[in-house]
């Protein structure tokens, strides 16, 4: 058995890194059950459609560096997403190994329809928040974006 952290000012759920994570987990899981029921797709499918249909065409490596998911799970995603005839994949012409990846006319809808849910679910949360602090929180987060 693992020894008990003994530090008396050291509270794991105060840490701000992990209440942060805890709550993006909390509302991510709460939408995840929207795109999961209509879609069957995972999170990492999600947040690679949302890439694309908000940036446009770009690469896997592109998603990866601005989402911070792992390439693996992008990898996966990008092949399951395929095999939906959600997005397509074409050749790089600026870089052989690279492809291009777009939403299809079936991924777009998807998206369309994925998105108006989500602006719904983000409506309904800052409602259940308060205008305050929602604003408040929103730049909060956006400073620490930045750092």
């Amino acid at each position: 058995m693992a020894e008990q952290n003994t530090d008396p000012d050291f509270d794991l759920e105060k840490f701000l890194p992990y209440m942060l994570n805890q709550a993006a987990e909390a509302t991510s899981h709460s939408f995840e059950a929207v795109y999961r029921s209509l879609y069957g797709m995972t999170r990492t499918q999600w947040r690679v459609m949302a890439n694309l249909g908000k940036f446009g065409a770009m690469t896997a490596r592109d998603i990866c560096v601005i989402s911070h998911i792992e390439k693996t799970k992008v990898s996966r995603a990008v092949s399951a997403l395929e095999n939906q005839d959600m997005l397509s994949r074409t050749p790089s012409a600026e870089d052989g190994r690279a492809e291009i990846l777009s939403l299809t006319k079936k991924g777009q809808m998807a998206f369309g329809d994925l998105g108006r849910r989500a602006l719904d679910y983000d409506r309904k949360l800052r409602a259940d928040l308060g205008e305050q602090v929602s604003s408040e929180l929103a730049r909060s987060l956006e400073r620490l974006m930045k750092i």
